[in-house]
C-alpha cells in the first residue's frame, strides 16, 4: 500500500508540473492574419492593414504612378512611401 501510494503521488507531481509547460506549448489562435512592414528610415514598424492600403493608394495617385501592391514595389518607391507616410498622418 506504502508503494502504490508513493506511485500515485510522484505520477500527480509529475502532472503538476508538466501542465503549465503544456500551456505556454500551445498555439495561440490568432484573429486574423497581421502584417508588420519595418522602415528602414525611421526604424519603426507598420502594421498592413486597409487603413495603410488605402494611403498607399494616396500615394500611389499624388505621385502619378501605375496601381501595384506594396510587395511589389521596388526598395527606392518604398522608401518614398514612408518618407511620404510619415509627412502625412492619419
Amino acid at each position: 500500500m506504502h508503494r502504490a501510494h508513493r506511485y500515485v503521488a510522484s505520477l500527480f507531481l509529475t502532472a503538476a508540473l508538466a501542465a503549465p509547460v503544456s500551456i505556454m506549448a500551445a498555439p495561440v489562435p490568432q484573429e486574423g492574419v497581421q502584417v508588420r512592414v519595418y522602415d528602414r528610415d525611421h526604424k519603426d514598424y507598420h502594421n498592413w492593414d486597409d487603413h495603410e492600403r488605402h494611403a498607399w493608394g494616396v500615394f500611389l495617385t499624388d505621385n502619378h504612378r501605375h496601381d501595384h501592391e506594396y510587395a511589389h514595389a521596388n526598395r527606392k518607391e518604398q522608401r518614398e512611401y514612408w518618407n511620404w507616410r510619415h509627412s502625412h498622418p492619419d
